[in-house]
């Protein structure tokens, strides 16, 4: 009896495949509609520094005698970094203050001059008068006494000229010792004892001092698509490759309008005020860079892939063949949905995206929605 009745069944099932109608369904990948947070960012990359760096140089030549500061070195301002030797230029000032000397006695020489060059004058004009002295002896002491006033004239010039020099020598001396002209900390040092620096076309840099490390800045490079985005006071975010974990806070202080070509993209420099009083981020280090621009909390959100469904043909005609296609509307999005199994294409306006997920602000969709965002028709089975 079991024997007829398997008999039976297996029969049934045979005439069961053979007569049922091929299908050809599409299958769908979805994903839920929810609410959460949506925050439209801006990635950019950058480079930190101290907020005041200065390059302390040179305005002399010579050979560097002493260094008395080094790479990470604490220095006041006024405080001595350096020396070049001075040999060739205390030389250099007593020369020039022998000049000056020279030059007050010349002036005073000629003021003797001046004075004899009056009185011969004054008695030749004495003399003419009563015609006890010919025109031309009158006149070669006038004439005298022109070049002797010339003569003082010059020499008080000179004057100017040597105390000039002495000047200049004795500020050429002060410049073999080289100070900081703040306080900071020296970030770099580009000279060795016994080497000679050359000031004739520019000053040499011997070090650059960072004002100071607790306080610094990220200069970023912002594509001109986003910088309309960026606003004084943003809050940003960064990384660094030496601190891979760790994510460090700025607030943007200035948009510069000084723009820049950077393989074909036209960029401007954002700067970020960074806290580091911790003193984990050194200057030059390279920040990735993010800036929120807008931030919308529990929104509706759909992922991306969503929005950028677009069925082909095959699967769109199967889709359409199952009674399901809504016209959308002019610059508008559109989002396929689940619903009782049927796919159903919504109109939707969106807000803003993360990248990842974008923000509904109208339209016809619920948390908990079925999105898809991928759909493919499979081949009809056929009997054997």
């Amino acid at each position: 009896m079991l024997g007829v009745v398997g008999l039976l069944a297996a029969t049934w099932l045979g005439v069961r495949l053979v007569s049922s109608p091929s299908e050809s369904p599409v299958h769908y990948q979805t994903a839920v509609v929810d609410r959460g947070d949506v925050r439209a960012k801006i990635n950019a990359n950058g480079a930190l520094s101290a907020l005041v760096t200065v390059s302390v140089g040179s305005q002399v030549s010579g050979r560097i005698e002493t260094l008395r500061k080094d790479f990470g070195s604490r220095v006041k301002k006024g405080e001595v970094v350096a020396t070049i030797e001075p040999a060739v230029f205390r030389a250099a000032a007593a020369e020039a203050n022998a000049n000056l000397a020279a030059a007050v006695a010349a002036v005073e020489r000629a003021e003797a001059r001046k004075f004899n060059a009056e009185q011969q004058f004054a008695r030749a004009r004495d003399l003419h008068a009563e015609g006890l002295v010919t025109g031309a002896e009158y006149e070669e002491a006038d004439a005298n006494l022109h070049v002797a006033r010339a003569d003082l004239t010059v020499a008080q010039a000179n004057v100017k000229q040597a105390r000039a020099g002495r000047d200049q020598a004795q500020q050429n001396l002060r410049f073999t010792t080289i100070v900081s002209p703040i306080d900071g900390v020296v970030i770099s040092r580009n000279v060795d004892v016994g080497q000679t620096v050359a000031a004739a076309l520019q000053a040499p840099t011997l070090f650059t001092i960072a004002q100071d490390l607790t306080r610094m800045q990220v200069d970023t490079n912002v594509a001109e698509a986003d910088i309309g985005k960026i606003r004084e006071g943003m809050s940003v975010e960064f990384t660094v490759d030496a601190h891979p974990d760790r994510t460090f806070t700025g607030r943007v202080r200035q948009v510069r309008d000084n723009a820049q070509t950077l393989q074909n993209v036209v960029t401007y420099d954002a700067v970020v005020d960074v806290d580091n009083r911790e003193r984990l981020l050194k200057p030059g280090m390279t920040a990735n860079v993010t800036f929120t621009y807008a931030e919308r909390s529990k929104a509706l959100r759909v992922p991306n892939a969503a929005l950028r469904f677009k069925p082909e043909a095959a699967v769109l005609a199967a889709m359409t063949d199952a009674g399901v296609a809504a016209p959308s509307r002019r610059n508008e999005r559109t989002l396929w949905v689940l619903r009782v199994a049927r796919a159903v294409r919504l109109p939707v306006r969106v807000g803003i995206t993360d990248g990842t997920s974008t923000e509904i602000v109208e339209g016809d969709v619920r948390a908990g929605d079925r999105v898809i965002v991928e759909a493919t028709v499979e081949a009809a089975r056929r009997s054997p």
